[in-house]
């Protein structure tokens, strides 16, 4: 077998369509692209188009705000830190912050700070540093004989 002999296979291979090759050929003249208008012009795309009628994608109803300068914190489980304190990964006699959490593996990265969440339940006597924590979770925390410390507490509310 030589170079010249080589060939697909018979039906392998469709041949293109040749459009605006004269009339005779059978997608002459306007190309099967009808006559006239906008879209029977080059290098048209008119996506999302419904014909006057409102698109789709403006009838669907806008959802929320996202603030520029939102804050985005990461947040830790009363029962993720119990886990990682009996898996050894945390000493809950010294006190924890957020880069001992980060680096033991309870979370990923602090982001804008760490918040402490009620979920589960805390047995060990820990003294904990963090951005934020829910009420139900400092109140856990204070059951168990631990400390909850807010490094950036809220502002409290002016009273008349």
């Amino acid at each position: 077998m030589k170079l010249n002999q080589l060939a697909d296979n018979p039906g392998s291979a469709k041949k293109l369509m040749r459009v605006g090759r004269g009339v005779g050929s059978g997608k002459g003249k306007t190309g099967g692209r009808g006559v006239k208008g906008q879209k029977s012009r080059r290098g048209v795309s008119i996506n999302g188009f419904e014909g006057g009628q409102m698109p789709l994608h403006m009838r669907m109803p806008k959802r929320g705000f996202n603030a520029l300068n939102h804050k985005r914190t990461q947040w830790v489980n009363l029962s993720g830190l119990q886990k990682a304190i009996d898996n050894k990964k945390i000493d809950p006699k010294v006190e924890i912050t957020e880069d001992a959490l980060v680096a033991a593996g309870v979370v990923r990265r602090k982001k804008d700070g760490v918040r402490l969440l009620a979920h589960g339940e805390l047995k060990a006597k820990v003294n904990i540093t963090l951005t934020g924590a829910s009420a139900a979770a400092v109140a856990a925390v204070e059951k168990a004989g631990g400390k909850v410390t807010l490094i950036n507490p809220p502002a409290a509310e002016a009273t008349a």
